[in-house]
């Protein structure tokens, strides 16, 4: 708490994010952060901006999205949450409130965020995994794409795999950690990082099925990394089939 009595609340949400054109404020549709704040306003009746860990893009979900916001209102932490979820629509979701020191930032303060990528690989899709997963009907192997995925652990130059133009002061990214693991018809890739680019990981996803289908080696994958450009990389996997999972403080 400050000084003044204002309190630093962070919130751990979820999302499925189909219907909304990403977490951020824009002008041309309903993003999941203006629905958020509105929510806020109306439970602490005032004015507020939020924080947020990560912005993710149209059509992406979140088991973990973090944000924070400050006001001075002794609401009960269990009374915030219980609040927002009742005025929040179905497919937005608050899963825990906390009261947090003054100097943290949803974003700032993380150290690492963790992403998962859903691909259905099977010959036929199953209509209850269509928002939720990028299908795939051919057959890729995953141990070569777990092996390739390796590479980019470490802090790189991710310039290969960021979005087409977007400019960056730098593009160099540390990853912790990488794997791919296949459970049924469903294949996941995993990856955390202290930081991404936009489009890095579905970007690097799409590469990754170019392994696993037979089209790219894995030293094709390493080169696609050391190129450092985005016209040496593999298609922009779907949004559907990516969830922000975990922040990390």
């Amino acid at each position: 708490m400050r000084s003044d009595g204002t309190r630093n609340i962070s919130l751990v949400i979820e999302y499925e994010g189909t219907n909304y054109h990403g977490w951020q404020c824009q002008s041309n549709g309903t993003t999941i952060e203006e629905i958020v704040r509105r929510a806020v306003e109306r439970i602490v009746d005032h004015p507020v901006k939020i924080y947020s860990a990560g912005r993710t893009d149209a059509g992406v979900h979140a088991f973990g999205q973090v944000i924070n916001f400050f006001t001075g209102k002794t609401i009960p932490l269990v009374n915030i949450e219980r609040g927002l979820n009742s005025v929040l629509p179905e497919d937005i979701r608050v899963r825990s409130a906390r009261e947090q020191e003054p100097s943290f930032h949803a974003r700032h303060s993380a150290r690492s965020k963790t992403y998962i990528y859903a691909i259905y690989n099977a010959p036929r899709f199953s209509p209850f995994w269509v928002r939720y997963s990028w299908h795939y009907p051919f057959s890729i192997d995953c141990a070569l794409m777990n092996r390739a995925i390796g590479a980019i652990v470490g802090t790189r130059d991710f310039s290969s795999f960021k979005k087409k133009n977007e400019p960056y002061r730098s593009c160099e990214r540390e990853v912790l950690r990488a794997r791919v693991k296949k459970r049924g018809p469903f294949v996941y890739i995993i990856i955390e990082a202290t930081g991404f680019l936009r489009y890095m990981v579905r970007n690097i996803v799409g590469t990754l099925v170019l392994v696993g289908s037979g089209k790219m080696t894995i030293d094709d994958f390493q080169a696609v990394i050391d190129a450092h450009d985005r016209d040496r990389a593999g298609p922009t996997a779907p949004p559907r089939g990516l969830f922000l999972r975990r922040v990390k403080y």
